[in-house]
Parts: C-alpha cells; sequence; structure tokens
C-alpha cells in the first residue's frame, strides 16, 4: 500500500510546471534530520548548503542545510558535492518514508525532478566530455554501420563538416559510451561508431536529449548540430548535438 501512495504522488509531478519528471525508488532513501527547510517563495523548490550526499538507485539524495534547518531531498542521480549551494525543483514531499535499502524510516524527504543553480557549471567540468577533457576509452574495437539517409553523418563527418552543418539536423548512429544525467535538465550521452581518433579529439560525439539510452547500445539520434558551444566556466565543445531523439 505505501508503495502505491507513493507512485501516486509522484505521478502528480507530471502535472507541474518543471522541467523533468520525478521518479522515485521505494528501495533507497536518506535519513531525516530536523526538518525540511523552506529555501525559496515556490514551494516546490527547495534551496540549500549540501551538507551530506549519497548514491542509491539512479538518484542523489543530499541533506540540505539554511538557516540551520537541514532537510533532505532526492534527485535524479548527478554529480554533487558537500558544500555546494543547491537549488532543487518541482519537489514533492513524502512522509514517513521508509527505505528497505537504508533500513530507516524518516519523517520527511522531498522528491525533485530537476537541480538549478552553480551544480550545472560543476557537473559539465566534471562529466561531460567537450574540447578540454579526454573522451571515454574502451579497449573494444568499435566498428558501428553508419545511418543511412539525406541528414545521415558518421562522428568523425560531424567535426570534419562542422562549419557546414552548424545549426543543422544530423542523424548518427554509434554506441552509448557514456550517460551523464540530470544536467541543464538533459542527459548528455556519449557516442561512438569506430571513427575518427582519440589523438585528434573527434571519435567522440556528445549528445544532449530527454531520453535515457543505456550504456553499450547501439542507437540512432537524429538533433541539431553545434559547433563551438560555450556553456561558460571555460567549458566549450568544438561539437556537440542538440535537442536529440532516438530514432
Amino acid at each position: 500500500m505505501k508503495i502505491v501512495i507513493i507512485c501516486l504522488a509522484l505521478s502528480l509531478l507530471a502535472l507541474m510546471p518543471v522541467s523533468g519528471m520525478c521518479k522515485s525508488d521505494n528501495k533507497e532513501a536518506g535519513a531525516s534530520t530536523a526538518g525540511v527547510m523552506s529555501g525559496s517563495d515556490d514551494s516546490s523548490a527547495e534551496t540549500g548548503i549540501v551538507v551530506e550526499t549519497m548514491d542509491a538507485g539512479g538518484y542523489t539524495y543530499s541533506n540540505l542545510k539554511k538557516n540551520n534547518i537541514t532537510g533532505w531531498v532526492a534527485s535524479p542521480r548527478t554529480s554533487v558535492s558537500v558544500g555546494q549551494e543547491l537549488s532543487f525543483t518541482g519537489c514533492m514531499p513524502m512522509a514517513d518514508f521508509h527505505s528497505k535499502a537504508l533500513n530507516r524510516t524518516f519523517p520527511t524527504i522531498k522528491f525533485c525532478s530537476a537541480i538549478k543553480g552553480n551544480v550545472d557549471a560543476e557537473q559539465l567540468k566534471k562529466k561531460s566530455t567537450g574540447s578540454k577533457v579526454v573522451a571515454p576509452t574502451s579497449d573494444e574495437k568499435i566498428a558501428i554501420q553508419a545511418a543511412k539517409g539525406k541528414d545521415a553523418h558518421t562522428v568523425v563527418d560531424c567535426y570534419a563538416k562542422s562549419t557546414e552543418l552548424d545549426k543543422k539536423v544530423v542523424e548518427v548512429r554509434g554506441k552509448v559510451m557514456k550517460v551523464s544525467n540530470g544536467i541543464m535538465g538533459m542527459n548528455w550521452a556519449h557516442i561512438q561508431d569506430g571513427t575518427g581518433s582519440p589523438a585528434t579529439n573527434n571519435n567522440n560525439l556528445v549528445v544532449t536529449m530527454k531520453e535515457d539510452p543505456e550504456v553499450g547500445s547501439i542507437i540512432t539520434i537524429l538533433g541539431t548540430l553545434a559547433k563551438n558551444k560555450d556553456f561558460g566556466s571555460g567549458y566549450k565543445y568544438d561539437v556537440i548535438v542538440e535537442q536529440a531523439t532516438i530514432k
């Protein structure tokens, strides 16, 4: 009965005007401390400094502190560090939530659909491959058959023809090497097809999308290519495909 109530409550987030959807896993949760903070004029948002954090079941659990009051929030899994000041949006409180995995019941936890604030730039540094970091590597020899059609291109084509393809729709087929979830409301996938070279950093294509592809799967994406995309904090992508969908 508890699981049914949780699922019904979380499904209400689909009706809220926020980016992304909050999901919970009754296997995982964090322990409550003194209570839930009031971090914003928006009752569905929470803001505070992270004093404790853990990852479990595809979600990140953060204990936030504001005005000497602490409380737990759960959000889609992402990179969070103690000491960061974060804002969580699309939050819904759950009372007397029991975590089987932790074998703990705590009075209140808020399940939130997205993170805002300085976490975005930090996550890009830690989790996304751009022009200043090394692409995911594998000992496996990758050789993926290219997509077909008028918008079809290989990974190396996207780099070689980036000026021509800038702001145009491209279709690329490749293997998912890595996925970073919940960054600026999107999932960031790294795909490779065996073309290009790690030495010249043109063998890995970063793709942003709402969908969450499985690492190791072979997918065909359709999205808009952007050249020299600058997200700030010194992070600039030579080539990136944005707002993609999986065909």
